[in-house]
């Protein structure tokens, strides 16, 4: 087996990807073997870089949306740079986010080397300020409050060893609930942070999204988990049915597809036309019949009876309600 070429890696091509545009921009009529000695690869590897900058560029995919590049022997001209020929500007709702991203991040227990984090957090906190280079005029982020002072008792409670008693705002039935927990670890995965933990409410180990924590207490009794309490391998992604649950049968149209990538399907396979069937497993189907509400007419339940009977009333009441608003 050959090693890949240097450069070659998705960690160091991005940047690099990122950087050629406005370099080729700033040198007109320049060859092959002096980008590569720019960026320290091979000119076979800048010739890979650009045949993938060609398909790249703004929604629509047309010739006129994407970048345009011409190699002429070995000389390299920029036709169309497409939105990379000027620095990135966040607008002021992608700067707060990326803030409190940021922030949550830091919240992380395990960090050692927080200085670069920092300097970082400090460039957002002066731009989403308002005295950044935002393209439109930005609001200051505040995180005092609620999550960050549950934060402070998950950390405290880890700390010590102790048991935390949590109000929490469920996704799936959409209500607020009080439950004991016996907390594990502080996790990131997919932009969030989640507290892991033994919860005494369900007896299982439970998730818990920490910007969905409503208050957080410690109480004074020593965190005792069952050995059966460990924490999940979250590599394999947050939703992890098991077969025991409950099977649901979903028939998806254009624009509800994206469930069959986005959930873990037990099965997909193709539908009448351009539908598809898929099979996925859950413990509680409320989450599920919210997801089928939201997707509209794009999908349908097949299997449980039961559950397409409540999607079907449940839509039929929103709609009922719709109808008796005042003109």
């Amino acid at each position: 087996m050959t090693n890949p070429p240097a450069g070659a890696g998705t960690a160091a091509r991005l940047p690099r990807l990122l950087s050629l545009v406005p370099w080729l921009l700033n040198h007109p009529d320049v060859t092959l073997a002096e980008t590569a000695a720019a960026f320290d690869v091979t000119p076979k590897q800048i010739r890979s870089d650009i045949q993938l900058l060609f398909l790249c560029g703004l929604p629509g995919g047309s010739p006129g949306d994407l970048i345009d590049i011409d190699v002429e022997g070995d000389r390299i001209r920029l036709l169309d740079a497409q939105v990379l020929d000027r620095p990135l500007r966040l607008t002021a709702d992608e700067g707060m986010a990326l803030l409190v991203a940021v922030r949550a991040l830091a919240d992380v227990p395990g960090l050692t080397d927080l200085d670069a984090l920092n300097r970082i957090r400090a460039k957002l906190e002066l731009a989403v300020g308002g005295q950044g280079d935002l393209s439109q005029p930005a609001v200051t982020v505040s995180l005092e409050g609620a999550e960050s002072e549950a934060l402070e008792h998950v950390r405290e409670a880890l700390a010590e060893g102790k048991r935390l008693h949590l109000t929490y705002l469920g996704a799936a039935r959409d209500e607020v609930t009080e439950r004991d927990v016996d907390p594990l670890r502080l996790a990131a995965k997919e932009g969030r942070l989640y507290l892991e933990g033994w919860c005494h409410r369900v007896e299982a180990m439970r998730l818990f999204r920490t910007d969905r924590i409503r208050t957080a207490t410690v109480l004074g009794i020593a965190a005792s988990p069952p050995p059966a309490a460990v924490p999940r391998d979250l590599e394999e992604g947050l939703f992890q049915p098991s077969p025991d649950q409950q099977l649901v049968e979903l028939r998806l149209g254009d624009g509800a597809q994206w469930v069959a990538d986005y959930y873990p399907c037990e099965y997909v396979r193709a539908g009448d036309g351009r539908d598809l069937v898929i099979g996925l497993r859950t413990p509680d189907p409320a989450w599920v019949r919210a997801l089928l509400l939201r997707l509209g007419g794009r999908a349908q339940v097949i299997a449980p009876e039961d559950l397409a009977a409540q999607v079907k009333a449940e839509a039929q009441a929103a709609l009922d309600g719709y109808a008796n608003l005042p003109a």
